[in-house]
């Protein structure tokens, strides 16, 4: 399907032409603007954020899955409005304010406009910002099916369990502190000394410095066992978890490495109650678009470490790599 007549034919992107680059291997380009296919809906962008599986991809850690081909216009998670929608799309029209999820494969967050599947794309509502609704997909998407995973419900049925969040003033760990808080979960936390008030505000129960000896113990200060850990960082060991575990606790590992699959293969054949669980984001639209009403009724908040224009996406990849971020780095395409 061609773009509309009222689009440009041309757009601003970033992209990468080479694995291993960095920021300075980000290239601003002037590209075609793409069209809706079926089942998809062209977008022009209004925000966009940089997940560390972004930069990860460009180094060449996903390979040979991903990048699928160069150059490769990166990030998946983005704001806009709908220009266009293609055939077989349903519930979604030209002019609507929508929050989507790109297809990794595909890209293409970092321009102007581009084109995302209907079913990974929901309406974002008036009291949600672009740059809000932008932060969802991974990094909210990871924290909620983390947190089922141990067991957690949203309902007002769930038990009341015990977890543990590691790194818990990164961008997949203060979403985890606030819907762990909204299943009545008791949140244990830890993260850097500057951010540990900031945590305590979104409703963790106690709250260590990493740094500490009491933080790098990971012991819960009130002396509770974890149902439940969601690992959000790297350098911690299973045999480090364990001992801290109920008799059926889990450690959900959201940045597994080879040795943790092996281990959770060991567990699995073995029958162990205490495991640990590799997970990998499974997008869907029904929980975007319980995020997006969390985010409607002030009951979750994006948390945003930084802004930049689109003119210096390669300043805000840079800050994504350096790991020091608060919350979430934004892209924004309009001033």
């Amino acid at each position: 399907m061609a773009t509309p007549a009222s689009t440009p034919a041309k757009m601003r992107a970033v992209q990468y032409d080479a694995c291993g680059s960095g920021a300075a291997g980000l290239k601003h380009v002037e590209l075609p603007v793409p069209s809706a296919k079926k089942n998809e809906v062209l977008l022009k962008l209004q925000a966009a954020t940089i997940n560390p599986v972004d930069w990860k991809i460009q180094k060449g850690d996903l390979r040979p899955l991903l990048p699928r081909r160069l150059p490769f216009i990166p990030v998946t998670d983005v704001a806009g409005v709908v220009v266009d929608v293609g055939p077989g799309v349903k519930g979604l029209t030209a002019g609507d304010q929508v929050v989507a999820m790109l297809n990794s494969l595909n890209g293409g967050g970092l321009a102007e406009y581009a084109v995302a599947s209907a079913n990974l794309t929901v309406k974002r509502p008036a009291e949600v910002s672009a740059a809000e609704g932008a932060g969802l997909p991974i990094a909210a998407g990871t924290a909620l099916q983390a947190l089922r995973s141990i067991g957690a419900k949203f309902d007002g049925t769930g038990k009341p369990l015990n977890v543990l969040v590691t790194a818990a003033s990164g961008g997949v760990g203060l979403y985890l502190v606030q819907l762990a808080k909204l299943a009545n979960l008791h949140v244990t936390a830890t993260c850097g000394a500057r951010n540990m008030d900031l945590v305590k505000s979104l409703g963790a129960d106690e709250v260590m410095d990493y740094k500490t000896p009491e933080g790098t113990s990971l012991q819960s200060p009130s002396g509770r066992k974890y149902d439940g850990v969601v690992h959000c960082t790297v350098g911690v060991s299973w045999s480090s978890f364990q001992p801290l575990l109920t008799d059926a606790g889990r450690v959900i590992d959201i940045t597994p490495n080879f040795s943790a699959i092996l281990t959770s293969a060991l567990h699995w054949v073995t029958f162990s109650k205490k495991r640990l669980v590799p997970l990998l984001l499974s997008p869907n639209k029904a929980d975007l678009e319980f995020l997006v009403g969390l985010l409607k009724e002030g009951k979750l908040k994006t948390v945003i470490d930084s802004r930049f224009p689109l003119s210096d996406a390669g300043k805000a990849w840079q800050s994504s790599i350096d790991g020091h971020a608060t919350g979430k780095i934004v892209v924004e395409m309009e001033s």
